[in-house]
């Protein structure tokens, strides 16, 4: 007698349309609970506590109490309102240069040297980063010290007349100066630039550059109507991760300008540090922060990021 084993049960395929399970539902969410969790500790709850802060009136000896005192924005602003002034005209030059300099060499990267050097010209432009940002800022002063061979090669030139008469340098000098703050502004956030440029211009496919060449089109128009237009992305991400922490720093005027080049970055670290008056450091801090927002929307608009994406 022979005995016949029972055929497995039809596998049940789901509907088209049907509901997913819930733990597969809810994966996403258990992936994005260590960026949120890492979000409310380190970035909602210090903000709540500034803001807490900035509206807070008395002393270190008698301690701080919140009386919602909203003068001490308007007050912050009228004191610093030059500092503010300073720090977006400073950020604001040190990111067109970041941006005449970056791009050049951004687009002989991806597209005029070879994989191997490219590789090594990559590693040239992250070089700095393992350096510490307080001794790359210090070594400036060597560079531009009085007497040294770059300010020495700037006068001979004339260079420093031109300035001067800008209002960029004093007399034979470029420590202490604008120009000293732009120029570490500018060197530090350089590949904050380079690295976004290069990453847009690499997408690009070569073969837009043999067809517009097919199409009778010169090397400057393909750049203007081809190149420049497609790694817009690119330029878009490079200004604003340049111009956003160069309006906050306070190093390079710390240590290549003079009180008359402080940034509001100084005006924050002296309320926090030295005067110890919590309030008005907040209200700065605040500020500072909306008005960079309120830049970086406007600026967004403009370039119409969501046609760029």
């Amino acid at each position: 007698m022979t005995t016949t084993t029972p055929a497995a049960p039809p596998e049940v395929v789901p509907l088209p349309g049907a509901a997913p399970k819930p733990r597969r539902r809810l994966t996403p969410y258990w992936l994005l609970l260590p960026g949120i969790a890492w979000l409310v500790v380190f970035f909602a709850v210090p903000m709540v506590y500034q803001a807490s802060t900035s509206l807070q009136t008395g002393s270190l000896e008698d301690g701080f109490r919140v009386t919602w005192h909203v003068a001490t924005y308007w007050d912050a602003l009228a004191e610093y309102k030059w500092h503010f002034l300073r720090s977006f005209g400073y950020a604001a030059t040190a990111t067109v240069l970041c941006l005449a300099i970056g791009y050049p060499l951004a687009y002989t990267i991806a597209f005029k040297v070879s994989r191997r050097w490219r590789n090594v010209l990559l590693i040239l432009v992250i070089a700095p980063f393992f350096t510490s940002f307080l001794i790359r800022t210090l070594a400036w002063k060597t560079i531009l010290s009085d007497g040294g061979p770059v300010v020495g090669a700037l006068d001979a030139l004339h260079v420093l007349d031109v300035t001067a008469a800008l209002g960029l340098t004093e007399g034979d000098r470029v420590l202490a100066t604008p120009l000293a703050v732009v120029c570490g502004l500018t060197y530090n956030f350089l590949p904050f630039m380079i690295l976004p440029l290069y990453t847009s211009l690499e997408r690009i496919d070569p073969r837009l550059h043999e067809a517009a060449g097919d199409l009778y089109a010169r090397p400057f128009t393909t750049f203007r109507k081809v190149t420049f237009p497609i790694s817009l992305p690119g330029v878009v991400a490079g200004t604003l991760l340049t111009f956003i922490p160069a309006s906050g720093d306070y190093i390079n005027a710390q240590l290549l300008g003079s009180p008359s080049e402080q940034m509001v970055g100084n005006g924050i670290q002296k309320q926090f540090l030295n005067v110890l008056d919590y309030p008005t450091a907040a209200a700065l801090s605040f500020i500072l922060m909306a008005l960079i927002l309120g830049i970086v929307t406007v600026y967004m608009r403009k370039a119409g990021t969501e046609e760029l994406v």
